[in-house]
């Protein structure tokens, strides 16, 4: 039962951290990158469809990300994705490929970033936390209708925390290299 809750916060803590790790990677650096454009929906027939489904990247540059549709009917509507997106970049159609080239990074907009770096990071762990709660919770719960004694009740409290503790460390290594990308100039 004990063991089944902390493998269960374990797994939850794993995917709190992958998803800290990919909305992470969605924050622009100097350097093109596909996850960028990750979270983009273009509306195709009517549907809003992620990028990934309707294009192919390719990274000739460091800056520049050439886009080209599997359908070229798709074109206009991806243009329109990238061109609404808070990327703040300018595509543009050369009729077949849509051209992507990220000007660069001025040291507010760094900064600014940085900020949004730390911001998901902190979501990250609050999510962590709240799970450590929970799991805590349900051990107390085990506790007071007396399936399980105190001190493995205290046992378990202090696995959790150690999962806690990993978890965050993760997580705070991961923004230490986003940070490092960002002010890398």
């Amino acid at each position: 039962m004990l063991a089944d809750i902390i493998k269960d916060a374990e797994s939850k803590m794993a995917g709190a951290i992958d998803y800290a790790k990919q909305d992470l990677q969605t924050i622009r650096t100097g350097r093109a990158h596909p996850d960028m454009f990750s979270k983009l929906l273009a509306v195709y027939y009517g549907t809003p469809t992620p990028l990934q489904q309707l294009v192919t990247f390719q990274s000739p540059e460091a800056r520049t990300m050439l886009i080209t549709p599997f359908d070229q009917s798709a074109l206009a509507a991806v243009e329109r994705a990238i061109r609404d997106s808070d990327l703040g970049v300018a595509p543009s159609n050369d009729g077949h490929s849509i051209r992507v080239v990220l000007p660069e990074l001025t040291e507010e907009r760094r900064k600014e970033f940085t900020k949004l770096a730390r911001a998901k990071a902190e979501e990250a762990k609050v999510a962590i936390r709240n799970i450590r709660r929970h799991s805590n919770d349900q051990v107390k719960k085990l506790e007071k209708d007396k399936e399980i004694g105190e001190d493995e009740a205290k046992r378990a409290e202090k696995q959790l925390d150690d999962a806690t503790k990993k978890a965050i460390d993760q997580v705070d290594a991961l923004l230490k290299t986003k940070e490092s990308e960002l002010m890398a100039v």
